[in-house]
């Protein structure tokens, strides 16, 4: 299974970013190898629309789940709509993200996190 985690950084011993939409980065995971691929946000400045273009790059690289801090309405309704599970209010690096993963810890969250802009502008 691919799993997508927000991160502050380029490896696993990143920080998960608190954003989805305007993260630094995604780190694509395979849960059944050690293989990663690390995919720079390229919506971090887009002036609208980063979430739900955030939610397409994710879904166009197979991912089947997201590992995040927030998600906000936009981005979770396409994310939804494409089919991904969503975890949100997770924190740590991206490799204590993904062993709660695989250990069952993670409840999936059934609503965005934040408001529409979250990230954006002041707010983080």
């Amino acid at each position: 299974m691919k799993i997508c985690v927000t991160a502050t950084g380029n490896d696993l011993d990143s920080t998960v970013d608190p954003r989805f939409g305007r993260c630094q980065n995604f780190i694509f995971v395979d849960s059944e190898t050690p293989e990663f691929k690390v995919v720079p946000n390229p919506n971090i400045d887009t002036s609208g629309g980063a979430g739900i273009q955030s939610g397409q790059l994710v879904a166009s690289e197979g991912a089947e789940a997201v590992i995040t801090g927030n998600v906000g309405p936009n981005a979770f309704q396409t994310l939804s709509s494409l089919g991904l599970k969503v975890y949100t209010g997770i924190s740590g690096t991206v490799k204590e993200a993904l062993q709660s993963y695989k250990e069952g810890k993670l409840k999936e969250t059934t609503s965005p996190s934040v408001s529409s802009h979250f990230g954006s502008g002041g707010q983080k």
